[in-house]
């Protein structure tokens, strides 16, 4: 986020000085203040984070470390910015590990949602009784930890109203979702309640297109792309550690504002 988009409050900001001295000694401010990731740093030094050798250990103690600043520095109720619809991005970029013709070709009357973990309601959700939910819709930026940014318009069910309505634990520590596409990811409960994350179902007005998620994928602007995960096929809440298809291959976990 740029800095004209920042709206962190003092004492945040008063946070992040505080904690700048133990970046810089760590020598990797890069990780929070410009979005570079314990992912990028592995690929570029050829680790692997299972080999559990001494450099790997200090590259994964850095990225819970930076987890932990970015989940201190974080608001609940700081927005990503919004934009005019001229400003979307047109034709808004395919990504994926995987060319778009192996994208999942779902029938969404076939497909259902399932709900487990530490919530009330396990009954799966069908796409009908999604749309049958309060919608909202957000014109945000998505960032790629690649470098690139695409402005989109995203419409759905806000997380919150979702997990609202199946009587999740909100004081749990992680929302999970596993995907059509054998992409799994995770994020932590205050994320999942700010109040721009929706389960969407659109993209411009119409329904996801078989390449952006179809049926239903996460929209989460406060985060990094890849935490975007397309093509739920089930939702759970839970206190345990759910990791991510790339946060488990080096990636930093939080990777948000």
């Amino acid at each position: 986020m740029s800095t004209e988009d920042d709206k962190r409050s003092p004492q945040r900001r008063a946070l992040a000085d505080a904690m700048r001295p133990k970046l810089e000694r760590i020598g990797r401010r890069g990780l929070l203040r410009g979005g570079f990731s314990l992912g990028a740093l592995t690929m570029l030094s050829g680790c692997n984070l299972a080999d559990g050798d001494t450099v790997d250990r200090i590259l994964l103690a850095m990225s819970r470390f930076n987890d932990r600043v970015q989940a201190l520095l974080f608001s609940g109720h700081a927005l990503a910015p919004t934009y005019a619809e001229d400003r979307i991005t047109r034709p808004f970029p395919y990504n994926a590990f995987y060319p778009i013709d192996n994208a999942p070709d779902l029938d969404a009357a076939d497909w259902k949602l399932e709900v487990s973990g530490l919530v009330a309601d396990r009954t799966p959700w069908t796409v009908e009784r999604l749309r049958a939910l309060p919608q909202e819709s957000q014109i945000t930026r998505l960032i790629c930890v690649e470098g690139w940014s695409a402005i989109g318009q995203w419409g759905g069910v806000p997380l919150r109203t979702f997990l609202e309505r199946v009587g999740a634990d909100t004081r749990a520590r992680y929302v999970g979702f596993k995907c059509a596409d054998r992409y799994y990811g995770s994020i932590d409960m205050a994320s999942a309640l700010q109040p721009q994350t929706i389960l969407a179902l659109d993209f411009e007005k119409k329904p996801l297109p078989s390449g952006f998620g179809y049926p239903l994928r996460l929209r989460i602007p406060t985060k990094l792309g890849f935490k975007n995960p397309k093509f739920i096929t089930a939702l759970f809440v839970t206190n345990d550690y759910p990791g991510g298809y790339w946060e488990d291959q080096g990636y930093n976990w939080f990777s948000g504002s």
